[in-house]
């Protein structure tokens, strides 16, 4: 039931504001499409939804685009510590079927840049392909997934070399150092090839 707000002068109930806003369909309704959507192993259909809640399908439809909408996860930038890595995707041009060969020559041609981050205290990660490991795109894609004075962790490349605003550590891969235990450096809880990328 809608009440009156004097302040703001207009009506509001519990659903001003949130995913049901302005829906006329029951909240037991809503509370229904809203398990069987996150228990369903492989997602429902509007078709679904419409038979299991004896509503119309353009109502089951729009249902669904709403709670889907409400599921998208916010982008919080990790505070660190923060693994960062980034590697190459790609298979090798001997084991590929002579039409799917390249020949574009060796290294990294024909394969996709991924760059990553993992924060070690909740364990999350982070990928995103990329154009390229240059410098302003790391630097980039950093500054948009760790929030700034945030201790972070690399290897020795050079596109990391002027990364400001935040604490760096590097392991230095040229010398054959996995970890730096002086400084407690290390990015090998992040390999990107484990991910399944």
């Amino acid at each position: 039931m809608p009440y009156w707000c004097a302040d703001c002068r207009s009506y509001f109930s519990v659903k001003t504001g949130t995913t049901l806003h302005s829906s006329k369909i029951p909240m037991r309704k809503w509370a229904l499409a809203m398990y069987l959507m996150t228990t369903s192993l492989k997602g429902v259909s509007s078709m679904k939804l419409h038979r299991d809640l004896g509503i119309t399908q353009k109502a089951a439809w729009h249902m669904a685009q709403r709670i889907r909408k409400a599921r998208e996860e916010k982008s919080i930038p990790f505070i660190g510590p923060v693994e960062i890595d980034e590697t190459y995707i790609g298979g090798k041009e001997g084991n590929k079927h002579a039409d799917k060969k390249l020949n574009a020559g060796r290294g990294v041609a024909g394969k996709v840049a991924i760059v990553g981050t993992k924060d070690r205290a909740t364990n999350s990660v982070k990928t995103q392909a990329v154009d390229s490991t240059s410098k302003t795109t790391l630097h980039a894609f950093i500054n948009s997934s760790v929030k700034r004075g945030s201790k972070v962790y690399t290897d020795d490349a050079r596109a990391y070399i002027g990364l400001t605003g935040f604490k760096r550590e590097a392991v230095k891969h040229g010398i054959g150092e996995q970890e730096n235990p002086q400084e407690k450096a290390e990015i090998n809880g992040l390999h990107l090839v484990k991910l399944g990328i």
